[in-house]
């Protein structure tokens, strides 16, 4: 009778919290990316803050993605391409940052932060993407 809730609640929990992230990154992007710049010590071109707000509205989409399918359920064959964009975007973004940690020292501490972050989600919507949610009793 009530075998899928505690899963269901566990997707609803993972894709609010990658919803959020995104949404408030792609904010950050959009609208203050001189500023990011300069928090990361990392000199801005006009071209390179056109690319981090384009950046922050990709966040921001995938974020609203995330937000809308938060209640449908997910894993195994359902809702597979949310699964797979999510699962590849952390992945990805996760084994970049990690490679540009390894070979480099002087990266700011927040770096680390978003790697963490990053592979923490990765091996999350890794995870659901194999997993196939349980059909409820009702």
């Amino acid at each position: 009778m009530f075998g899928d809730k505690p899963r269901q609640m566990k997707t609803k929990i993972l894709m609010t919290l990658s919803a959020v992230t995104l949404a408030l990154a792609g904010i950050a992007l959009t609208f203050a990316p001189e500023e990011i710049l300069l928090s990361i010590s990392a000199e801005g071109t006009p071209t390179l803050t056109l690319v981090l707000q384009l950046l922050g509205a990709l966040y921001f989409g995938f974020g609203m993605l995330n937000w809308m399918t938060k209640t449908a359920r997910i894993g195994g064959i359902y809702n597979r391409p949310v699964a797979v964009a999510n699962s590849s975007h952390y992945a990805i973004a996760a084994l970049a940052l990690m490679k540009s940690l390894t070979g480099n020292s002087d990266l700011p501490a927040i770096i680390w932060v978003v790697a963490i972050v990053y592979a923490v989600f990765a091996t999350a919507f890794g995870a659901l993407l194999f997993w196939s949610p349980v059909k409820s009793q009702d």
